[in-house]
């Protein structure tokens, strides 16, 4: 069996069943993808998905479904998906091997 495009670390999996639970009727799970933004040029985009796009992947990890968008699976290859919480921020992050660089702020990559 193939690789699935990303994985969900416990803490994002825990974070996607939270937002799940308070989602309006008709959610069918989160969808990740990328949008040219940022210093770097490209940020992640993460929104929830009503229905299913043509050519969307679809990864059922630790009991919560992510929808990936064919547009990004190739810059998504090999990541996890993480959820942080500090201080000053929560949200979500990409361990992605596919990243050369980031800006300094950390809201936007390159690959």
């Amino acid at each position: 069996m193939a690789q699935p495009v990303i994985t969900l670390s416990e803490a994002a999996a825990g974070r996607v069943r939270e937002l799940m639970g308070r989602a309006e009727g008709g959610v069918i799970g989160l969808r990740v993808g990328i949008k040219p933004r940022g210093c770097s040029g490209l940020s992640y985009v993460i929104e929830y998905a009503e229905e299913m796009r043509p050519y969307e992947e679809v990864i059922e990890d630790k009991g919560v479904r992510v929808l990936i968008d064919p547009a990004a699976t190739m810059f998504l290859i090999g990541s996890e998906m993480d959820y942080e919480e500090s201080q000053f921020q929560s949200g979500f992050t990409f361990n992605n091997p596919n990243e050369k660089g980031r800006c300094g702020c950390g809201e936007s990559f390159h690959v």
